[in-house]
């Protein structure tokens, strides 16, 4: 069954499965990382980029969530709460990808 997701108020330039495939990350034209619930369809918008996000990506076990973002930084969430656990800068250009490592004890990104 095909089911579309409303609530969005820019273009959607991202999207992943968490693992166990209940909840889906989306990432924003509006700045915002979006969390679905895959069977409610509740959603909760995480808020902390100043710029485009790109790039989303759930940890295996997903309790985490990364972004990356046209404000070059790379951001990790707490997928339950939305609450964020960490802002890491350093890059010199947009954020295009993001990722886990399988055991989640790592992030890679690029820019």
């Amino acid at each position: 069954e095909v089911q579309a997701l409303q609530g969005h108020t820019d273009a959607v330039t991202s999207v992943a499965f968490s693992e166990d495939g209940t909840q889906i990350v989306i990432g924003c034209g509006d700045f915002s990382v979006r969390v679905w619930d895959a069977a409610s369809g509740k959603l909760q918008a995480l808020r902390g980029h100043t710029g485009v996000v790109y790039s989303v990506a759930f940890s295996k076990d997903g309790t985490q969530i990364v972004s990356g973002s046209e404000d070059q930084s790379v951001r990790v969430w707490d997928a339950a709460s939305g609450q964020e656990v960490q802002a890491l800068r350093g890059h010199t250009g947009v954020v295009y990808s993001v990722a886990f490592s399988k055991d989640g004890t790592q992030i890679v990104s690029g820019s």
